[in-house]
């Protein structure tokens, strides 16, 4: 799709995140026009490396076009669940005083609409009258996200845990509109004024500034300027331009408002935040792994244009699913070239009668999201008979085709494996590269890989140092302890994601899954028939896997049972607890591992439903104030532990 030409500066980014890269293969995997689902990560994972080190290959609008596709080929990649990680990071990661998401995009208002349909039915679950409901609406800083609380400045990371870069505000880096130090969630940006005035000549984009300003080494001397001039500054999200106001004259004038914030600030932006600001919406409605579900992003328009279909292109997903990808006459659309794109089930393929020489409509949604609008004129339906993979034949199952050779199936089995060590996140060096390389040995399984020595991975072709590294990573991803939910969640059954898994676990111990009914995971609540019935399934599929796994001897954490927090008798049995600020007795993450074995429960934000607010060190009066604001008692660390140790 891309001709892209990797600059001496990218290249040695290319070589710290893998040595033994292929840069020609790599630069071929950008032009290419039909990619599998392995193929995409390692597109996205190297755009995403360049990105975090200022050395963008992809415009953002080329980055989600990829995520599009790779949505389209398998919609619960672990990829597309996750934040992206920094993948550069060569200091030590601290855990981040709480969570930080990225945000759901929307393209349309009809999106919009949807996503307020759905604050609406939370509003009236709670019982809150309409008349309270209001939106906040915010500029999206297109800058370097992080975190600040006071005492120390993180990067986002992978969104639990990032670096330390206070090393920033030691450099000068003030916090913009004046604002105090330990307000949370921001981000890292640089006038666009002064960028064009005074930065445009030494640097290609804003983005090359925003990692220099956090670099460990020297800071060039431009960049120091810049921040010396106030120009570079971290902006929290509290203190954003916004437009508050209800619901209805939010969506009436819409146009309007999105106009105004659109040049509401001398930044880059790339969208536009709304968010409920009810605090009981926002505690009901909570997050997926991703995303604050009472929060989105709105991205532009769409455009359309009439294509010819040249081929459709069957690809293998991780669960066995065939994805259609029509392959396209070129077309530029929205000031990009489209050459293909996922047609939404083989069953589409059928009834729409798509194949070569049929022409269909394509739009591209935010200037983002290639799809297929409606089929303008009619061809001979190509519809492949066996697997693109394994050659196995395949089946229909409802509206997808379907590889049924589970074991076997070369892109099902190095999927999996990705899946599981991306899912995982204690180890580094186990990603789509050194996946495939071990699949050509004919490494199929995940416990396969944990009995490697480094002899055998040295025979492979691995580097003696890399050979040493993956067997040591491999080690040390065993003992360095992981919650029971996540090792789960590896495992990749359907409909098993990290919230269902942890929602189990809270009533069964890990092994114990394996023996129960559909009918006894009915009785839990969160699981409808149909998803029981596909999780007993799923479980059936990987047991033997699973315990040669599980038996090499991991250290997981169990989940603390529903029914012994329940009953629990200690002080804060059934409470809610918030824990922000650097805690000194113990990580912040230790600290809610307990609460839970006691029987709180602990939350990210406060909200009306909040007992007690736990402060560590240097957390903002703001915070505090707005916490007793709601009636929220707000504790010391000291306190809190004096509390539950009864004193």
């Amino acid at each position: 799709m891309l001709a892209v030409n990797f600059t001496p500066e990218q290249l040695t980014v290319l070589q710290q995140v893998d040595a033994q890269q292929n840069v020609e293969q790599l630069s071929a995997l950008f032009a290419k026009s039909a990619l599998d689902e392995a193929e995409l990560v390692q597109v996205l994972s190297t755009a995403n490396a360049l990105y975090r080190a200022g050395l963008p290959v992809l415009t953002d609008a080329q980055y989600d076009l990829y995520i599009a596709m790779l949505s389209d080929i398998n919609p619960q990649h672990v990829y597309l669940h996750t934040v992206e990680p920094e993948v550069l990071a060569t200091a030590k990661t601290v855990e981040l005083p709480e969570r930080m998401l990225s945000t759901e995009k929307a393209y349309t208002l009809t999106d919009i609409e949807k996503w307020l349909k759905r604050i609406l039915k939370a509003a009236q679950e709670l019982n809150i009258a309409k008349a309270d409901i209001e939106l906040r609406v915010t500029p999206k800083l297109d800058g370097y996200a992080a975190y600040d609380d006071g005492k120390t400045l993180y990067t986002r990371g992978d969104g639990y845990r990032g670096q330390d870069i206070s090393r920033a505000f030691a450099r000068g880096l003030k916090v913009a509109a004046k604002g105090e130090r330990g307000l949370g969630p921001g981000e890292i940006v640089i006038k666009k004024s002064y960028f064009d005035e005074e930065l445009s000549e030494f640097f290609e984009n804003s983005r090359n500034i925003q990692a220099a300003i956090i670099a460990e080494k020297k800071v060039d001397e431009n960049v120091q300027k810049a921040i010396d001039d106030g120009a570079c500054v971290f902006y929290p999200f509290a203190l954003l331009v916004n437009k508050t106001a209800h619901y209805s004259d939010i969506i009436e004038h819409f146009d309007d408002i999105i106009a105004q914030m659109w040049q509401a600030v001398d930044f880059d932006i790339d969208g536009v935040i709304l968010e409920a600001t009810h605090s009981e919406i926002k505690a009901h409605m909570g997050a997926t792994r991703k995303n604050h579900r009472w929060q989105i992003a709105y991205k532009v328009n769409e455009e359309s244009a009439e294509v010819e279909v040249v081929n459709i292109i069957p690809q293998t997903s991780r669960t066995g699913r065939i994805s259609p990808v029509a392959e396209l006459v070129p077309t530029k659309l929205s000031g990009a070239t489209i050459s293909r794109v996922t047609v939404h089930h083989y069953n589409m393929v059928k009834s729409k009668r798509i194949g070569p020489g049929a022409v269909v409509q394509l739009v591209r949604s935010g200037l983002v999201i290639p799809k297929i609008e409606k089929v303008i004129k009619e061809a001979k339906p190509q519809l492949p008979e066996q697997c693109p993979s394994c050659n196995s034949h395949l089946l229909w199952e409802s509206d997808h085709l379907i590889c049924p050779n589970k074991s076997d199936c070369p892109a099902q089995t190095e999927n999996t494996l990705i899946h599981f060590f991306k899912t995982l996140g204690n180890n580094d060096g186990f990603g789509p590269k050194v996946i495939e390389k071990l699949s050509h040995y004919g490494i199929k399984h995940i416990h396969e890989i944990y009995q490697l020595q480094v002899h055998q991975f040295a025979s492979f072709g691995f580097g003696d140092k890399t050979a040493q590294n993956l067997f040591d990573q491999l080690k040390a991803s065993r003992e360095i302890e992981i919650e029971d939910w996540r090792f789960l969640s590896a495992f990749g059954v359907s409909r098993l994601g990290a919230g269902n898994c942890e929602n189990l676990l809270q009533h069964h111990s890990i092994t114990a899954l394996f023996d129960l009914t559909a009918a006894e995971l009915v009785k839990i609540d969160g699981f409808a028939q149909l998803s029981a019935e596909a999780i007993v399934e799923g479980l059936a599929n990987i047991k033997a896997e699973f315990f040669k796994v599980y038996q090499l001897g991991f250290n997981l954490a169990a989940t603390p049972k529903a029914s012994a927090q329940v009953e629990s008798s200690s002080p804060i049995a059934g409470t809610v607890i918030v824990f922000t600020g650097a805690m000194q007795q113990g990580s912040r993450g230790d600290m809610e591992k307990q609460a839970k074995s006691l029987g709180a429960k602990v939350a990210k934000s406060v909200t009306g439903k909040t007992t007690y607010l736990v402060t560590g060190e240097k957390v903002g009066e703001t915070k505090i104030k707005a916490a007793e604001d709601k009636g929220v008692s707000v504790l010391t660390e000291q306190a809190y532990l004096d509390l539950i140790a009864g004193d």
